[in-house]
């Protein structure tokens, strides 16, 4: 096992096209970091330079205490598992796992022994003798992540593994990936663009944008305290609700159509106000805001999303204003126009800035 430091590591393509814009990252032994961002925010392309398939422009990246910016890929002490499993159709499961270990020279005995431990670490020892074709997706993928096991590296890399497999068996594979980690103890990198799959899986999760860093954190820090606006957006589903604000001495207005009062909690004049669709409140009838309530909403019901034990409602402010949407107990009902007021306490209130989308703090 093996730490991995990124400093200041940059990629531009021809044309002066800057992939990823001076990222640095400490990553502890042991520990499992998801990246995460949209498509074309540089993670796969970072995660490549780590494993030596894209060359560095600038910067430094070490694995352990070596600095591997020359080091060959196959040096590197890392293994990969990527999206697509690349497993030799012609091979059994036996050879897949072991081919690369033969390559190496290694004694037929320890590579009978690596193979028989990650076969029932994975508990696939059912299906050694099997071609790739006689398997399921989620039996392949297991396969490709006995390869990356059986060379026993100092670091795992993996390329959104789970885009293949449905959704059922994506949180399946997810809960295995997280226990096989832990229990492993390796060093693991991991890219996804599924913000849900990287909140499940990380010990900290590094937020990208743009080929820059917005967040790096816990994942619960993440979601509970987002740097940006951008990352108030991605992370959570749905997303955090963002409505552009003026304020002035007597409190928080909309900037676009009407609904929404405030206290002005930092004295300035514009911000991008953020509150997330389950610590929204929905008051019903006569009932009044309770006094911890530091952000009052008008909304125009549009929609309402049945999801099993809860329901989503989806709605605007009066007049033209931002869209909204709300958690709501599943047995409630509501009428599409409806008018309904929501109310949200202090501490799940959340300022941005309004020009840079950066958290403002107290």
């Amino acid at each position: 096992m093996s730490s991995i430091v990124l400093k200041d590591v940059r990629k531009v393509y021809a044309g002066n096209v800057e992939a990823v814009k001076g990222v640095s990252i400490d990553i502890a032994d042991g520990e499992f970091i998801v990246l995460v961002g949209p498509s074309g925010c540089g993670k796969s392309t970072l995660l490549r330079m780590i494993a030596g398939l894209e060359e560095i422009s600038s910067g430094e990246v070490s694995i352990g205490d070596r600095v591997v910016n020359r080091v060959d890929p196959a040096n590197r002490d890392i293994a990969m598992v990527f999206q697509n499993y690349a497993l030799y159709p012609h091979m059994s499961v036996y050879n897949n796992l072991a081919y690369g270990l033969k390559n190496r020279g290694m004694a037929k005995a320890e590579i009978d022994r690596r193979v028989k431990e990650a076969a029932r670490i994975l508990e696939i020892g059912d299906y050694l003798d099997r071609k790739p074709r006689a398997l399921s997706g989620g039996q392949r993928q297991r396969v490709a992540m006995g390869r990356a096991i059986v060379r026993e590296p100092a670091a795992f890399l993996f390329d959104e593994p789970l885009s293949n497999l449905d959704a059922k068996l994506r949180v399946q594979m997810r809960v295995e990936i997280k226990k096989l980690q832990k229990d492993l103890g390796t060093t693991s990198v991991y890219v996804t663009h599924d913000q849900l799959e990287a909140m499940t899986l990380a010990d900290r999760l590094v937020v990208l944008n743009g080929g820059s860093i917005e967040q790096i954190g816990a994942p619960i820090d993440v979601y509970d305290k987002p740097a940006s606006t951008f990352v108030a957006s991605f992370i959570g589903s749905p997303a955090m609700n963002l409505i552009d604000a003026k304020a002035d001495a007597s409190g928080l207005a909309a900037a676009k159509g009407e609904g929404l009062s405030g206290a002005n909690a930092y004295g300035r004049e514009a911000y991008v106000v953020g509150v997330r669709p389950e610590h929204l409140k929905v008051l019903r009838g006569e009932a009044a805001a309770p006094a911890d309530a530091a952000l009052t909403l008008r909304m125009k019901v549009k929609v309402l999303e049945p999801v099993g034990a809860e329901s989503y409602l989806y709605g605007e402010l009066p007049n033209g204003g931002a869209s909204l949407v709300v958690r709501v107990e599943s047995h409630e009902t509501f009428a599409i126009g409806e008018m309904v007021t929501l109310h949200a306490p202090a501490k799940d209130v959340h300022f941005f800035d309004a020009q840079s989308g950066r958290r403002i703090e107290g």
